[in-house]
């Protein structure tokens, strides 16, 4: 049987290009082989580009009625094919279906923000700002905006970046990850019916050379990305030096702290779903929990008895899973790497995913769901994002302390408390230096409305995503004062002109 290829969407159908080579996308559950993807070669670059270059004078001028009728359609028809989506979401990254489902609702959550563009665009005026003269302001759109995404969410990042864009009157270009990028080309396919005109919202796919070219391409005016924090500093820097506008966020190692009066049922609970959820493989997972006080050992034996009911397999069987494989065989590798490194370095482990494996699937990529206790902060599996399943519990004994490690960590996406004491949580909120903060939540990834983006490592530019931030980050404010004069009152005055 012929291998599955995947193609790139640019100019509303699908294109092979002259690809430089072809990269294997895998199944996760089974390690076969189950596609090839082309990695685009700069002529594919400049073809993707080029066309997005062409489509948007003809988008920029389209009303916002019509832009707002194209993304509602568009909404449409995501509610329509979400099953599909998520199906094909699962059998290339190996998270369960419902994971996949929310990953989706949450994008669609941008795609139902961005309908709202004809008040998100509106300006400020005022009239007689001096004497016969109006000020107003206006936001026009920046004009080709490339969005760089990695496998983690293969639909929800992308759609933290276009809908906001392309509502605003830009065209885009995604440069999606090649490990698991079908979902790009299929939400292309829908935008098209949808009645986005042609060459609007393009898929290149490729790897780092294509990253390179999408920062350095003198056609791309705005680059978004998200991904680890050594490539976020290096986009931002490099699309930065080629005088584009730039936001790229970065790693996280996102804490959790537990206060003595917290509820540790609720803190339990809330730990191991956001550690182990979609395999710890999101930037917003918990990775560190911090036991404050006395409770380090109650916490923890509530967390373990709370791994030990996780069901694991694949994503689209038939039996109920709570949590699927790795994406790849190389990560599942580098996941195992560190519970090694955190064992030598002393941490105690509680619960060991080494060895896992699913009897029907011995070559899929699982790591099963690890504890690691005792950890201390100068540890590596501490300091480092391990993007896996496996969560570290440090202890401490005051808030105080808690609060020091949140102010020593490199990374500042997101952190949460968990507590009764509300003049704790008020102080929480305050003073971590963090861009997302939960109290009693522990992802506090906002809602559409709001913006996404951490602090520290974790983001690179100036503005957030999605939201009002996204907004400001695909459009430029331009500000316009005019002058109608009164017939009667004509003269020349050489003067500086003043508000008078």
């Amino acid at each position: 049987m012929a291998m599955r290829q995947i193609d790139h969407w640019i100019g509303g159908e699908q294109r092979r290009g002259s690809p430089q080579s072809m990269f294997e996308v895998t199944d996760p559950v089974t390690g076969a082989v189950i596609a090839e993807v082309p990695m685009a070669s700069p002529g594919d670059v400049d073809a993707a580009i080029g066309t997005a270059r062409s489509a948007w004078p003809q988008w920029r001028e389209a009303s916002l009625s019509t832009r707002a009728a194209v993304m509602f359609a568009f909404r449409e028809l995501l509610e329509q094919h979400r099953l599909e989506l998520a199906e094909t979401i699962s059998a290339e990254h190996g998270k369960v279906r419902a994971d996949a489902l929310g990953e989706l609702r949450r994008g669609v959550e941008v795609v139902e923000f961005a309908c709202g563009v004809g008040q998100l665009l509106k300006g400020e005026r005022t009239d007689d700002i001096s004497s016969q003269h109006d000020a107003y302001t206006v936001r026009q759109p920046v004009g080709v905006v490339a969005g760089i995404t990695p496998f983690n969410f293969p639909a929800m990042v992308p759609m933290w970046m276009f809908p906001v864009a392309i509502a605003c009157g830009n065209s885009f270009v995604l440069k999606p990850s090649e490990k698991d990028p079908s979902v790009s080309v299929r939400i292309g396919q829908l935008f098209a019916e949808a009645g986005l005109p042609d060459g609007v919202f393009n898929v290149l796919h490729g790897d780092a050379d294509a990253v390179n070219a999408l920062c350095e391409h003198p056609g791309i005016d705005a680059v978004s990305f998200v991904g680890s924090t050594p490539i976020a500093r290096h986009v931002h820097r490099t699309a930065s030096l080629a005088g584009k506008r730039v936001q790229a966020l970065g790693g996280a190692k996102n804490h959790m702290i537990v206060l003595p009066d917290a509820d540790i049922g609720q803190a339990a609970d809330a730990a191991v779903s956001a550690g182990y959820g979609s395999a710890g493989e999101r930037c917003m997972a918990i990775s560190v929990v911090v036991a404050v006080g006395a409770i380090g050992d109650e916490l923890c034996e509530a967390i373990c008895r709370r791994i030990d009911a996780l069901r694991i397999g694949p994503g689209l069987g038939t039996e109920p899973v709570d949590m699927g494989p790795l994406v790849t065989a190389e990560h599942r590798d580098r996941v195992l790497s560190y519970i090694d490194l955190g064992e030598s370095e002393g941490a105690a482990l509680r619960r060991d995913g080494r060895g896992f494996t699913v009897d029907a699937h011995p070559g899929g990529f699982w790591v099963g769901p690890t504890l690691l206790d005792d950890v201390t902060a100068d540890m590596k599996v501490y300091e480092d994002e391990i993007f896996g399943p496996v969560l570290c519990l440090v202890r401490v004994d005051s808030f105080d302390e808690a609060m020091e490690l949140v102010e020593n960590n490199q990374f500042g996406n997101g952190v949460a408390l968990f507590t009764r004491d509300g003049g704790a949580a008020r102080r929480f909120r305050r003073e971590a230096p963090v861009g997302m903060v939960g109290v009693n939540v522990a992802i506090p990834v906002p809602m559409a409305y709001h913006s996404f983006g951490g602090w520290k490592d974790s983001l690179f530019g100036d503005h957030h995503m999605h939201g009002p931030e996204g907004v400001r980050f695909c459009t430029r404010l331009k500000a316009v004062t005019e002058h109608w004069p009164d017939p009667a009152d004509r003269g020349v005055d050489l003067g500086f002109p003043t508000a008078r």
